[in-house]
């Protein structure tokens, strides 16, 4: 990185930057696929417009900070938490936007993932006379803005969503009793925090045993939050289906007000049972299988980025999530351990799949952060595979629906708009 684009803050311009992140995390789960961006001018030690990221197709942070300040964004200075875009989609680029209204300085607390803008939007701000300043990567905002575009990052960077895996389990490694009785492993501040996850990310995933066994609802269930934008929409409940074998009694299908329900069929289901999952407010989607049977997870995925999918919150099954490991399709993990011991070979575990053949290879969390939940401890951290194990991304020939591809008049994924 070139020293002109790093800078030390005073601790107000920290605060004006700070303010830029509230804003985004205010809107985070509500903008995909576009990354969750605030962005706030200040004229005079005055804040004089703010904004974050409206829905598709709506104005970009940067936007609307200046459609809120008016003809106070002359000689004013933006803190943003991403580099302002220098490309046109469905929006105009917000580096010229930037450049008409007058505005003197940016400070930016993150470069932008996506290959196509990528420090073009600051070059392009410099070459208009603008006094660009970029946080240094090691700077705790610059993190906290980073760490908030993870998902998008994954998005325009692997063409799939970010992927959470989250579970609760005893000091030894269980899920649940021998019986399959879970209720309940933690404790209500876990679970409270497990529900405010949910309302951070586009879509939550289990498989298909776990929608028999438990038959969830997969909805957020929160006090009302002020700090945090009302949703355009819950989350979608997703689930992963080889053989459709579902009953037509489970919440998951008979509560479309709950929010929508989208089943990802193995292509080998018969029409008939297709046909019985057909009703309001769920959505079959059919994926290609691997050779075992069983839905490609890694294609699931990318149709999934295809439809808008940003960030989705894996809750499993043990089967599901151990796949999901298998492909290195796993980014982050939360993991909650109660102080609690239940025993039982049988007994439920978080993990399954075919796993790796010895404790050299295991996958190690970076970024790890610990923090106590009433009494049970939880652990997050980022999923690192190593060089032997790098995320695997399927050829785009692979990717049956996508016809205008195959063709050679596919456009653009629309990133940022």
């Amino acid at each position: 990185m070139c020293e002109e684009e790093t800078t030390s803050l005073s601790d107000w311009e920290q605060a004006m930057m700070r303010q830029a992140l509230a804003l985004a995390l205010a809107v985070e789960g509500r903008t995909s696929p576009r990354p969750p961006v605030g962005a706030v001018l200040v004229r005079d030690r005055q804040i004089v417009g703010q904004g974050a990221t409206a829905p598709p197709y709506g104005p970009h942070a940067e936007a609307l900070a200046l459609s809120e300040a008016g003809p106070q964004a002359r000689g004013a200075d933006l803190y943003v938490t991403l580099e302002p875009c220098c490309i046109a989609l469905h929006t105009p680029p917000c580096t010229e936007a930037l450049i008409s209204a007058g505005v003197r300085r940016v400070v930016v607390a993150a470069r932008d993932p996506n290959p196509q803008v990528d420090g073009r939007g600051l070059q392009r701000l410099r070459q208009a006379g603008l006094v660009v300043e970029l946080l240094a990567e090691d700077h705790p905002l610059a993190r906290q803005a980073r760490e908030l575009l993870r998902p998008f990052s994954c998005l325009v960077r692997l063409r799939r969503p970010y992927v959470t895996a989250k579970w609760a389990m005893t000091l030894d490694g269980k899920m649940a009793a021998y019986t399959g009785d879970a209720f309940w492993i933690s404790g209500p501040q876990a679970r409270a925090w497990a529900h405010d996850l949910r309302d951070r990310v586009d879509a939550i995933l289990i498989g298909a045993g776990t929608a028999r066994r438990d038959d969830p609802l997969l909805t957020v269930r929160l006090e009302t939050n002020s700090a945090r934008r009302p949703r355009p929409q819950p989350p979608r409940r997703l689930v992963v289906t080889s053989s459709g074998l579902l009953a037509p009694q489970l919440r998951l299908l008979t509560t479309p007000e709950a929010g929508e329900t989208w089943l990802l069929l193995g292509e080998r289901v018969p029409p008939e049972r297709r046909a019985a999952l057909v009703r309001p407010g769920v959505r079959l989607i059919e994926v290609p299988c691997e050779s075992t049977g069983r839905v490609d997870l890694r294609l699931a995925l990318l149709r999934l980025a295809d439809e808008g999918l940003m960030h989705i919150l894996l809750e499993g099954g043990a089967a599901l999530t151990g796949s999901a490991f298998d492909c290195r399709c796993i980014d982050q993990v939360a993991i909650v351990v109660a102080p609690r011991l239940i025993g039982g070979a049988s007994a439920p575990v978080p993990l399954a799949g075919q796993g790796l053949p010895h404790p050299g290879l295991a996958a190690t969390l970076l970024n790890r952060r610990v923090q106590p939940l009433g009494d049970d401890l939880l652990i997050e951290g980022q999923v690192c595979y190593g060089a032997s194990l790098s995320p695997v991304v399927p050829a785009t020939d692979q990717l049956p629906w996508r016809e205008s591809e195959k063709t050679g008049n596919a456009s653009e994924p629309s990133v940022r708009d």
